[in-house]
C-alpha cells in the first residue's frame, strides 16, 4: 500500500507530493501545474489542446465521453448532452426553476426544495456526479500529460458560491478519486497568477472582473498580510458570452424571417447556429466583418453592428460592478488594480468600457481563460510547502460536520480549512410536529458517519409544532486558533438555542490522522456510491410519506381510479426502497410525482378558493 505524505500541522501534503490546480468552469475547464521551472503551466494532453468543454455526453450503447468530443453531440443529440452543470451544483429546483428553458436536457421537477437530478434515460444523475466527470477527465489528461499519477487537487469556485455549493464541488472531485486539499474563490486565483498578494507587506484593493460563457460576476478583494479578503461580490449566474452569442443569433433570425417557433422545435438547427454566433462573436475580436452560410440561411454581421447588440448586456455587468463597489464602501478610483478573467473578456469593447468604469488600464496580459487555473497552481504549490516566502495559516486536518438522515456525513468545516474559522448550514424536520432535534458532531473524511469519530452530541428541545420543513435550524461551528470548535444550533422562528463546545485534535495521534486520510482516498468511490444510495432512499422515504398524508387529507376530493393508482404508485416506490439500485428509486419517485401532480394542483386551486370566498379583494 503507498503510503500518502501528510504535513500534520497544516493537513497538507509533503514537497514531493504533486498537486495540480483546476478550474472547474461552467463553459470551459482546465488544468495547471508548477512546472520544474517553478512555474505554473496550463497541462494541454496532446491533440486535445488546454481547454475541456465541460460537456458530458451519453452515448446510446452506455459509454460517457467528455470534453471536445461531447461537445459534437450538442447539436445532433442535446437531449443525452449535458453542458453548464456547474450552474446546477447545489441547487434545489427552485433556485433553478425560471431558467428551466435553458437546459435541453430533463432536469427533474419535483417542484421542492430538494437538490436537482438530471434525467439521461432511464438513469438519474445529481450535479455532483456530473462534475465528477468532467474532473475524471481532466485528472486523466493530466496523467496522460504527466506520465505520473495525480490524486490531489486545489479547485476554484466562484466567490459567492455557498457552502452547499462549496460542498457539492468537493464531492465531485471525490467521486473523481481526487483528494480536494482546498477549495480556492476564483478571484483569489487570478490574483495569484498575477503576483498580487504574494508579499506578506503588500496591501492592495483590487476588482475581479469575471466573464465567462455563462456567468458574469465581479469580486472586490482587500489583500493584507497575504490573506484575501471578500469584500462584496455581485453578478448574474445567467449573463456571459452565451448572450453575446444569442444577440447574434436573434439578429440573423430577425434578418432571414425565421420562424422562431419552428427554430425552438428543430434542435440540431438552433444549436448549429448558435455555435456559428459564436464563432461570429470570436472573429470580431480581431477583424470588422463576419460572413457564412448554414443550410443556405446567410449567416452576416458587422463588428458595429455586434457592440451594438451587445452593449446593454455590457452595461449590464458595469451596473454589477457599481453595486458591488456599493456594497463594499469602495469608491471606483481607489481600486488599485483590476484583473480581467473568462474568455468574454477578449472582447474589445468590453476591455474598454471596464477600463473605462474604473478609470485605469486592465490586466489581460495573461490568457483570461488560464489565469485561475494558474493561479489555482500557484495555490498548490503554498499548500505543498514549496514557497517559503508564503505564509500558511494553520489548518483543520480533518473534516468536520454532523450526521443527517441515514447516517450520512454532512461536512461544515471541510479539512484544509483555515483556522479559526465558522460555517454553518440550514436545516429542518423531517416529521410534522417534531419538537426535539439530536445533533451529532463528527471528524473524519468518510461519507458515513459510523466511518468517522464522534465527538460530541446534543439535543436542541423545544422547536414548536410544525409541518415537517417548516422549522428552520441554523448549526453553526466555529473553530477557534486553539482548537476549540462550539457548535451552536438556533431555531430561527421561535429563537431557541442550544450549544456545545469541543476539542475536535483531543486523543488522535499523527499516524490515526494519517490512517484517516489514506481510508478516505481508497474508499472514495464506494463511500460516494453508498451516500447515493442512502440519500435516494432517504428521498423516497420522505416523498412516501408526503404521498400517504395527502391521501389522507384530501380522500374526499380525488376520484376512486386516482386513488387506486396513487397507491399503486406508492406500493411501486416502497418496493424499490430495498432494491439498492438509486436508478430505480429515482424512477418511481418521478412516476409518483408525474402522476399525482395534475390533481395535487386541482386540490391546491380547490383549498385556495374556498379560502378566498367571500373575501373581497381591493
Amino acid at each position: 500500500m503507498a503510503k500518502v505524505s501528510i504535513n500534520l500541522a497544516t493537513g497538507s501534503l509533503q514537497k514531493e507530493e504533486l498537486i495540480v490546480g483546476i478550474d472547474l468552469g461552467t463553459t470551459n475547464s482546465l488544468v495547471a501545474f508548477i512546472n520544474p521551472d517553478g512555474n505554473p503551466q496550463v497541462i494541454n494532453d496532446t491533440g486535445k489542446g488546454l481547454l475541456v468543454p465541460s460537456i458530458v455526453h451519453f452515448q446510446a450503447d452506455g459509454s460517457i465521453v467528455v470534453g471536445n468530443e461531447a461537445k459534437e453531440f450538442l447539436t445532433s443529440d442535446p437531449e443525452n448532452t449535458i453542458f453548464s452543470v456547474k450552474r446546477l451544483l447545489g441547487r434545489s429546483y427552485q433556485d433553478i426553476a425560471r431558467y428551466r428553458d435553458f437546459f435541453s436536457y430533463k432536469v427533474i421537477d419535483d417542484n421542492s426544495e430538494s437538490l436537482v437530478k438530471i434525467k439521461v434515460g432511464e438513469k438519474f444523475y445529481t450535479p455532483i456526479e456530473l462534475s465528477g466527470l468532467i474532473l475524471k477527465e481532466l485528472k486523466e489528461r493530466a496523467e496522460h500529460a504527466l506520465k505520473i499519477p495525480v490524486n490531489r487537487a486545489v479547485i476554484t469556485v466562484p466567490a459567492y458560491f455557498n457552502d452547499s455549493q462549496r460542498q457539492a464541488t468537493r464531492d465531485a472531485g471525490k467521486l473523481a478519486g481526487l483528494d480536494v486539499l482546498r477549495i480556492v474563490n476564483e478571484p483569489t486565483a487570478a490574483s495569484l497568477a498575477y503576483g498580487i498578494g504574494l508579499k506578506p507587506d503588500e496591501e492592495k484593493t483590487i476588482a475581479v472582473y469575471d466573464l465567462g460563457g455563462g456567468t458574469f460576476d465581479v469580486s472586490i478583494l482587500k489583500i493584507q498580510n497575504g490573506i484575501f479578503e471578500v469584500l462584496s461580490t455581485n453578478g448574474d449566474t445567467f449573463l456571459g458570452g452565451d448572450d453575446f452569442d444569442r444577440a447574434v443569433l436573434n439578429y440573423w433570425i430577425t434578418e432571414n424571417n425565421l420562424d422562431p417557433e419552428n427554430l425552438a422545435n428543430d434542435q440540431v438547427l438552433n444549436q448549429g447556429l448558435r455555435l456559428k454566433a459564436e464563432e461570429a462573436k470570436k472573429a470580431l475580436s480581431t477583424q470588422n466583418l463576419f460572413n457564412d452560410s448554414l443550410n443556405r440561411i446567410p449567416l452576416a454581421i458587422s463588428k458595429q453592428k455586434f457592440e451594438e447588440l451587445i452593449a446593454p448586456k455590457v452595461q449590464e455587468t458595469l451596473d454589477c460592478c457599481k453595486k458591488a463597489l456599493e456594497d463594499a464602501g469602495v469608491k471606483a478610483e481607489e481600486i488599485q488594480e483590476v484583473i480581467m478573467v473568462g474568455g468574454s473578456t477578449r472582447t474589445p469593447l468590453v476591455k474598454e468600457r471596464v477600463a473605462a468604469f474604473f478609470g485605469k488600464a486592465v490586466h489581460d496580459q495573461i490568457n483570461p481563460d488560464q489565469v485561475v487555473a494558474l493561479g489555482a497552481a500557484i495555490q498548490s504549490d503554498i499548500l505543498a510547502g514549496n514557497r517559503s516566502d508564503i505564509l500558511l495559516l494553520d489548518v483543520t486536518p480533518l473534516s468536520l460536520g454532523i450526521e443527517t438522515m441515514g447516517g450520512l456525513m454532512d461536512v461544515i468545516i471541510p479539512r484544509n480549512s483555515k483556522v479559526p474559522t465558522k460555517a454553518g448550514r440550514q436545516y429542518t424536520t423531517s416529521v410534522d410536529g417534531q419538537v426535539n432535534m439530536k445533533i451529532s458532531v463528527f471528524q473524519g473524511e468518510r461519507d458515513l458517519v459510523n466511518e468517522n469519530r464522534k465527538l460530541a452530541e446534543f439535543e436542541l428541545k423545544g422547536i414548536p409544532a410544525m409541518p415537517a420543513g417548516l422549522p428552520k435550524v441554523d448549526i453553526n461551528f466555529l473553530l477557534n486558533a486553539d482548537g476549540i470548535l462550539t457548535v451552536q444550533a438556533i431555531e430561527l422562528r421561535s429563537g431557541i438555542k442550544q450549544e456545545v463546545e469541543v476539542k475536535p485534535t483531543y486523543g488522535l495521534s499523527d499516524a490515526e490522522v494519517e490512517q484517516m486520510l489514506i481510508d478516505s482516498i481508497q474508499h472514495a468511490q464506494a463511500d460516494v456510491q453508498q451516500r447515493m444510495l442512502i440519500e435516494a432512499r432517504t428521498e423516497g422515504e420522505q416523498m412516501l410519506y408526503t404521498a400517504e398524508r395527502f391521501l389522507e387529507k384530501n380522500e374526499t376530493y380525488l376520484q376512486e381510479n386516482e386513488i387506486v393508482e396513487t397507491k399503486n404508485y406508492i406500493e411501486g416506490l416502497r418496493a424499490s426502497l430495498n432494491a439498492g439500485d438509486k436508478d430505480l428509486i429515482h424512477a418511481k419517485i418521478d412516476e409518483l410525482n408525474e402522476y399525482t401532480r395534475p390533481f395535487a394542483e386541482r386540490v391546491m386551486d380547490m383549498a385556495i378558493s374556498r379560502a378566498m370566498k367571500g373575501k373581497q379583494i381591493e
